[in-house]
């Protein structure tokens, strides 16, 4: 499916060297940030307070985040889980705070918010087990909000979980590498991976220069990302497998250039479809879904640049030729081996 095709080829490879020369300066900026500013961490790697909460009804996220706010928190983790009336905090430590203390301040101030007292509300479990819960009735005696759970992740718990991340993307890494060295030729594959890390160091950079929260959601969006950029640049190097086949006299410049002008419409229609269901996550996601949303539109972004003007010209630069991906036809001997 095409929405339009165009005649005459764009001459990428012409102008590959200026592109790769501001994707290096965007990539060495995205990793002074890095090393200067560092990420900003969420609860699962820093360690911190989860706290799950339940309300009579559907709860106001953003109420419950500017109480949080008030309180110190500056990017207080609110979502939903299960149903609109049941909430999970994610509460990094706050300066002066031990054990419990946080979590007993934050739902204090969410009973208040809610125009309650804090009460130890006692009851019988199914099991015919006495229960003692910590929740937050009005002056009507109504229970506005009750603390279902609250878990302390250590820092421990946080280092395990970073290294499991680094883990997993050296995986994709790795995985994707030998894929690539086994369907094109080892100069795509190290081509495709510079590309791919060169998409997930510009991530990582914007989310180090704002400050943006850095969790498990954002870290799976740059796995998806990784695997997003490889599929585009499999799809430029089937084409310009296919066009030494049938341009047996071209350059490889020319070739190149014909393959990515001809998936152009192909990237259009993709990236298209998929950044508007990205672009719905952002807008209408809510914080839950914000920084996931981000991430993948700066990769889904990056991720075109990379596969037209930083793999295909890497694979140039490198020395792909046609001998690479199609063996030489051997010509039959007229004797047919017979010596005379």
């Amino acid at each position: 499916m095409e929405f339009f095709r165009i005649k005459k080829d764009i001459p990428f490879m012409r102008h590959a060297l200026i592109f790769n020369v501001v994707s290096a300066l965007t990539f060495v900026a995205a990793v002074f940030f890095l090393v200067t500013k560092g990420l900003h961490f969420s609860v699962e790697f820093t360690g911190g307070t989860k706290m799950e909460l339940r309300y009579p009804h559907a709860a106001d996220q953003e109420k419950i985040r500017r109480s949080l706010v008030t309180l110190g928190y500056e990017q207080p983790e609110v979502t939903s889980f299960g149903t609109a009336q049941d909430i999970m905090l994610r509460l990094p430590p706050l300066k002066g705070q031990t054990g419990g203390n946080g979590s007993t301040a934050a739902f204090n101030a969410l009973c208040a918010a809610e125009g309650g007292t804090p009460k130890q509300i006692d009851s019988v479990s199914p099991a015919g087990q006495p229960v003692s819960k910590k929740g937050c009735v009005n002056a009507a005696g109504a229970e506005v909000v009750s603390l279902q759970a609250v878990d302390f992740v250590g820092p421990q718990v946080g280092d395990e979980l970073a290294q499991s991340g680094l883990n997993a993307l050296i995986m994709v890494i790795v995985g994707v590498m030998i894929y690539l060295a086994i369907r094109f030729e080892w100069k795509f594959a190290v081509a495709a991976i510079v590309a791919n890390l060169h998409d997930v160091i510009i991530i990582l950079g914007f989310f180090a220069f704002f400050q943006w929260e850095f969790s498990l959601t954002v870290l799976a969006a740059v796995l998806a990302v990784l695997g997003y950029s490889v599929n585009e640049s499999v799809v430029i190097f089937d084409r310009i497998r296919e066009n030494f086949r049938k341009q047996r006299k071209a350059a490889v410049a020319e070739v190149i250039d014909n393959a990515i002008t001809s998936t152009i419409s192909r990237t259009i229609i993709t990236h298209g479809c998929t950044q508007m269901m990205v672009l719905s996550m952002l807008l209408f996601g809510g914080q839950t879904l914000h920084y996931f949303a981000i991430a993948l539109t700066i990769g889904i972004l990056f991720g075109i640049y990379s596969s037209v003007f930083v793999a295909a010209a890497i694979a140039m630069w490198l020395g792909v030729k046609r001998e690479d991906l199609i063996k030489p036809i051997k010509e039959k001997d007229e004797t047919d081996g017979a010596v005379v």
